[in-house]
């Protein structure tokens, strides 16, 4: 007997396997252009006599343009193809990157941050898009795992490596190194990539089946958003506040944890850099078994409701294990016992984050790009928020007298209190799915009511 070859009929081929490690490259790179900053912040700081509350505002730049950006970046996604618009994405973003590196002074630091995070804007609400068109849905958690698991693999990466080029190089060719990668990504996925499967030379009808599983896809214009219902809509609002309490939480350690490491206890840049990464790496395992979970809770539930209830239950253990996790670390006199618990917290938080994504595709219906960017590019207040707090928090401690810990680490307990609050809005949360233009009021979508909510933890109406 002869075996199937790659090239078989009647075996399916891997396109959408490969697209998955164009996607997690995306991710990765996003995180190492993203995440380098933290790293290289207190070098930039002494270089250009920055004080924490300067700093603070060179952070929020990039911040602040990336929530104004999301949702239209979203829309262009949805309206001219993914494949345009996340290709001009990483073009714009690695452009900026690399601009960093010739910033001189606070002012041309802001520009070129803002401008870095318009770039950024819209590349996860894209990648949601492609994961719901290329994936079947009982492979769409584990993609988003992948997916989130890569972005941390990126976060990982980027202290200790970019602690590196600043002891050899300085903190300006660490910004060119890393714009230059994106830029070679953008030019392979552009070459490769195709909105449509169908269209992909690498997809066979066999595959495509298996893509198409258990959905119809038939094509058709994007509906109109009817923005009135979204913003009215007790699910996409309850998700977009779990999104602005989790990026309260997590932009601490994207933009000031290798600072903290470094004034409140007294580490060198290598020193913190490894640690830093040793907790991101946390947040790498969680997304990678969020993204399982997710998988195994759709194959385990009967239905969307059963689905949604274990995964909320599931959020709200998850968010409360990781306060605890917080509250004792801050506790701990050693840097690596802090670094461990810490890493164990971010983990705990992250594993939630791949089904975030899941109910919120299904919440956002067929206009994905959009309203994923709107629920994602939330949590931009959060961001701000905890951005600020940070930087004049130590300033404000550093003005009263109080150095090392002393200044620092009171600030930690607001940071567990904002996780118990998180699993309480997860509690909260019922899937409400929204009208779309052409349904009729009180029809049956997927079949859940589109008239109104669905009491998850109870079943009832």
């Amino acid at each position: 007997m002869s075996s199937l070859s790659e090239t078989d009929p009647a075996k399916p081929t891997r396109g959408r396997l490969v697209l998955g490690a164009w996607l997690c490259g995306l991710s990765g790179v996003l995180y190492l252009d993203r995440i380098c900053m933290s790293q290289a912040l207190p070098a930039i700081q002494e270089q250009l006599g920055l004080s924490n509350t300067q700093g603070s505002y060179v952070l929020m730049a990039f911040t602040l343009a990336y929530g104004i950006c999301e949702i239209p970046t979203g829309l262009l996604g949805d309206r001219l193809g993914a494949r345009l618009v996340i290709t001009r994405i990483v073009l714009w973003w690695s452009a900026f990157t690399m601009l960093t590196g010739a910033c001189t002074g606070l002012y041309s630091l802001l520009l070129v941050r803002f401008l870095f995070g318009a770039g950024e804007a819209g590349a996860f609400p894209n990648a949601a898009r492609v994961i719901h068109t290329w994936f079947p849905p009982s492979e769409r958690g584990r993609m988003q795992g992948f997916l989130f698991g890569s972005a941390q693999v990126g976060a990982v990466v980027a202290p200790a490596l970019t602690a590196q080029i600043i002891e050899r190089l300085g903190w300006h060719w660490a910004f060119v190194f890393f714009g230059l990668v994106g830029t070679v990504w953008a030019a392979g996925f552009w070459w490769w990539f195709r909105d449509d499967p169908a269209n992909h030379p690498g997809v066979n009808p066999v595959e495509l089946a298996i893509i198409h599983h258990g959905e119809s896809r038939a094509e058709g214009p994007t509906p109109p958003i009817r923005w009135g219902q979204v913003l009215t809509n007790r699910g996409v609002l309850t998700l977009c506040v779990i999104m602005i309490m989790a990026c309260f939480y997590s932009y601490f350690f994207y933009s000031w944890f290798p600072k903290y490491l470094r004034q409140g206890r007294g580490l060198d840049n290598i020193h913190a850099g490894y640690l830093a990464s040793l907790v991101l790496a946390g947040s790498a395992a969680g997304v990678l078994g969020g993204g399982w979970l997710a998988d195994r809770i759709a194959r385990l539930s009967v239905d969307t409701r059963a689905a949604v209830t274990a995964q909320r239950r599931l959020a709200v253990v998850c968010y409360l294990v990781a306060a605890g996790l917080l509250y004792a670390g801050i506790r701990c006199e050693k840097p690596e016992m802090l670094a461990a618990l810490w890493a164990a917290s971010f983990m705990a938080m992250h594993i939630t984050l791949p089904n975030w994504w899941v109910i919120a595709s299904r919440q956002a219906g067929k206009n994905v790009g959009a309203l994923c960017g709107l629920m994602n590019g939330i949590g931009v207040v959060g961001a701000l928020a905890s951005q600020w707090f940070v930087g004049a928090y130590a300033d404000y401690q550093e003005k009263k007298g109080f150095t090392g810990r002393d200044q620092w680490d009171p600030m930690f307990d607001i940071y567990a209190l904002v996780l118990v609050l998180t699993a309480a809005v997860w509690w909260t949360y019922r899937y409400t799915p929204l009208e779309e233009v052409g349904d009729e009021p009180g029809g049956i979508k997927n079949g859940l009511a589109n008239s109104h909510p669905v009491d998850l933890a109870t079943g009832d109406d």
